[in-house]
């Protein structure tokens, strides 16, 4: 089956037997009656010239007219008929539209320049045969005559069948590229969703272990401070006094650090509709009020943690390079997890902060030693994330992690960090 350029453009196959459309059906089955109704008249004389009866002759011209109704399942039989035919003199519709249905097919283009020369040839020979007869014409005028019969009769519609058939191609064409493109952009969609979605998670992820990393030590802090002062409230007021300035003082930077924390997720909320997602320069750096925490801030975390009864040590060794703000902050936040972590778990312990400035990396070690039997734990909760916290800030930059417990019963974490930043 061969499928013309008039079936194209419907939304879907609605029609009876071949056909794609019920309109197209009405104008083949049209176009086939009065074929047929044209091919019985011109039988009349067709007939008188065979020696044949005038029923035979109105018959056989029904009949090929009615051949146009196949014209889009069979074109090349239909231009067939009406070559064959074309001696008898009729079936001058039927060879028209037999021409252009041709041209406008998915057929190849040497069957249809075949055809449409077989076409011409004949209705040329048919109008020489016809008119050379006649009395007072020349021959010239009898060859011109019938070349512009058979032009007219052939080229136009071979002509405009090629241009429809181009037409159609060319539309099926784009329309499969806007369908192909609207696929794309679907996917695209779905893919950037997926994204915005991962990265959502991700910035979750990250704003949760930042506020683990800030709040957790003051507050943790707060507590030890607290179990002194309960210790020492009625034995050494002095004391208690100092321990209780403290706990303000924890628990004053520890709503700062949060309100900062939070002021930047507000940030992101704002009228025009900003992404929702944070960046994490913003939380890992400085929030609202400058830089975030660097090196140069260890002296007084450590003392801190001195401040609250700890034993720690701080041993640096090298020059710092002037490292990214990535580096110092993930450095330091290692750190300060590990102290927290230290009071958590070791109270009393003797703690050691190493920290090494190398060619091209910087390095640091939190290690302690066992916790006395006779200490008592200050019975902070602890959320298991820590550890993770650091893993997974060390290895965001291209950097190691290590933690285990020690031989003499200790627990000990160590990270490296390049000294330029890199992404993995």
């Amino acid at each position: 089956m061969t499928i013309s350029g008039e079936e194209q453009g419907g939304a879907g196959r609605d029609g009876p037997l071949w056909w794609e459309r019920r309109r197209g059906a009405v104008l083949d089955v049209g176009l086939a009656a009065v074929s047929a109704v044209e091919c019985a008249v011109e039988g009349v004389p067709f007939a008188r010239e065979a020696g044949v009866p005038v029923a035979v002759g109105v018959l056989f011209g029904l009949l090929v007219g009615s051949t146009l109704v196949l014209r889009r399942r069979w074109p090349i039989a239909v231009v067939l008929v009406g070559i064959a035919v074309s001696p008898a003199a009729m079936g001058f519709l039927l060879g028209v539209v037999g021409l252009y249905t041709l041209a406008a097919c998915e057929v190849p283009r040497r069957i249809t320049a075949t055809l449409a020369s077989l076409s011409l040839a004949a209705t040329f020979v048919v109008m020489y045969v016809r008119t050379s007869g006649d009395q007072g014409a020349s021959r010239s005028l009898v060859i011109v005559l019938s070349v512009f019969v058979a032009v007219a009769l052939t080229v136009p519609p071979v002509l405009l069948g090629l241009y429809i058939g181009a037409r159609r191609r060319l539309m099926e064409s784009l329309q499969e590229r806007a369908d192909s493109l609207e696929r794309e952009l679907s996917l695209l969609a779905d893919r950037a969703e997926e994204r915005a979605e991962w990265a959502r998670t991700e910035e979750r992820t990250r704003i949760a272990r930042e506020m683990h990393d800030v709040v957790a030590h003051r507050v943790s802090l707060m507590v030890v401070h607290a179990a002194a002062l309960e210790a020492v409230a009625a034995k050494d007021p002095a004391r208690a006094a100092k321990n209780a300035a403290l706990v303000g003082d924890m628990g004053r930077q520890a709503l700062t650090e949060l309100r900062e924390m939070l002021g930047v997720l507000r940030a992101a909320e704002s009228p025009k509709r900003a992404p929702a997602v944070v960046p994490v320069a913003a939380l890992v750096g400085g929030l609202e009020d400058g830089p975030g925490p660097s090196l140069g801030e260890l002296e007084a975390l450590v003392g801190q943690s001195r401040a609250a009864g700890m034993v720690v040590e701080l041993d640096v060794r090298g020059a710092g390079a002037g490292y990214p703000a990535e580096v110092e902050q993930t450095a330091y936040r290692v750190v300060q997890e590990a102290l927290t972590n230290c009071h958590k778990h070791a109270p009393g312990a003797r703690v050691v902060v190493r920290l090494a400035h190398r060619e091209g990396e910087v390095a640091m070690q939190v290690e302690n030693g066992p916790c006395g039997a006779d200490v008592v734990q200050p019975g902070l909760p602890s959320g298991g994330n820590g550890l993770v916290g650091m893993r997974e800030r060390v290895l965001g930059l291209g950097g190691v992690f290590v933690s285990g417990p020690t031989d003499e019963g200790g627990f000990k974490v160590s990270a490296v960090l390049p000294g330029g930043a890199r992404q993995v």
